[in-house]
């Protein structure tokens, strides 16, 4: 039976990749902040002998004393709306935090999956965003906090790699949505819901035209466990290559929740990205991996989440 330790295991996306390891019969160690994450993400695994959670900042050296095979570096807030509350903590564990995880897996002897994000790609410049491209990132604004302290997880990566041989892989996530989403997440899709099923007006920025690619979070942990077990070891994009405009989107949330709401249009906030699109040939190639959940059906599960929990 493997061992998997996922920080930011009460998170969004970890409280859902630990529900699919249990699911495989697996241990997990779930270690969180709760910062951003949410012990109740995880209250229905409490009882489960095979599932331990660890309440610990990565910013502090986690000591564990079991075997470990597996670890998923998920430990960092990623909202939008913790980039001013949160500024400091967030560059924090995205370079103490995952210099204090990588070191565990070096001990332990573990593979490691570091969670980058497509924010590295910053405000792209070209379309789609492949692996080999660079980006084009503000390093003095209010996006910093989190796309260069990701660039440099991942460029801390790369040096354990090389002077420890650890077995480490990175994955840059594109948008991700699903139930457990706060609701003051500050990102588009939960912004939508709870503004539609309150019949409050849609915030859309500028004039609605940048897009965004929304990949399902069940095909996220999908593709985060192929990719661990794989022998891929450079970075990895994973997202939905389908493009929705803002405007596009608000209409079709709008219409689901039969909401109504207007639409209301504001400035753009800096640095926000006009185009985000991921280009995922790697991860088919690697993985065999390509998104299964269309957009609508993603939508409906999520609305549904959102109108029994809020």
């Amino acid at each position: 039976m493997k061992t998997n330790l996922i920080t930011g295991g009460a998170g969004f996306i970890g409280s859902h990749l630990c529900d699919y390891l249990i699911e495989k019969g697996q241990r997990v160690i779930a270690v969180d902040n709760l910062i951003s994450g949410n012990r109740k993400n995880i209250e229905h695994l409490l009882k489960n002998k095979n599932f331990c959670f660890i309440e610990h900042d990565v910013c502090k050296p986690l000591k564990i004393e079991k075997k470990i095979d597996f670890i998923y570096n998920l430990a960092s807030p990623a909202s939008p709306a913790d980039f001013e509350d949160y500024a400091i903590e967030i560059m924090m564990a995205n370079s103490l935090g995952t210099k204090n995880v990588l070191d565990l897996a070096v001990e332990k002897k573990a593979t490691i999956l570091e969670a980058s994000t497509s924010e590295v790609y910053g405000d792209p410049l070209k379309h789609p965003q492949a692996e080999n491209y660079f980006g084009n990132v503000n390093c003095f604004g209010p996006r910093a906090c989190y796309d260069e302290s990701k660039r440099f997880s991942e460029a801390l990566v790369y040096s354990y790699q090389k002077k420890f041989k650890l077995n480490a892989k990175i994955v840059r996530l594109f948008n991700t949505y699903g139930s457990r989403m706060r609701k003051d997440d500050g990102r588009v899709i939960p912004n939508f819901i709870i503004q539609s099923l309150n019949n409050k007006p849609l915030t859309i920025y500028g004039k609605g035209q940048q897009t965004r690619s929304l990949c399902y979070v069940s095909d996220i942990v999908d593709g985060l466990y192929r990719l661990i077990n794989s022998k891929y070891n450079k970075p990895l994009n994973l997202g939905n290559p389908n493009e929705i405009t803002m405007l596009e989107l608000a209409k079709k949330i709008k219409s689901i929740t039969k909401s109504k709401s207007d639409i209301e249009f504001k400035k753009m906030p800096m640095d926000d990205p006009l185009r985000r699109n991921p280009n995922i040939k790697l991860a088919k190639k690697v993985l065999g991996w390509k998104p299964k959940i269309s957009l609508d059906k993603g939508l409906k599960q999520t609305i549904g989440w959102f109108s029994k929990n809020y």
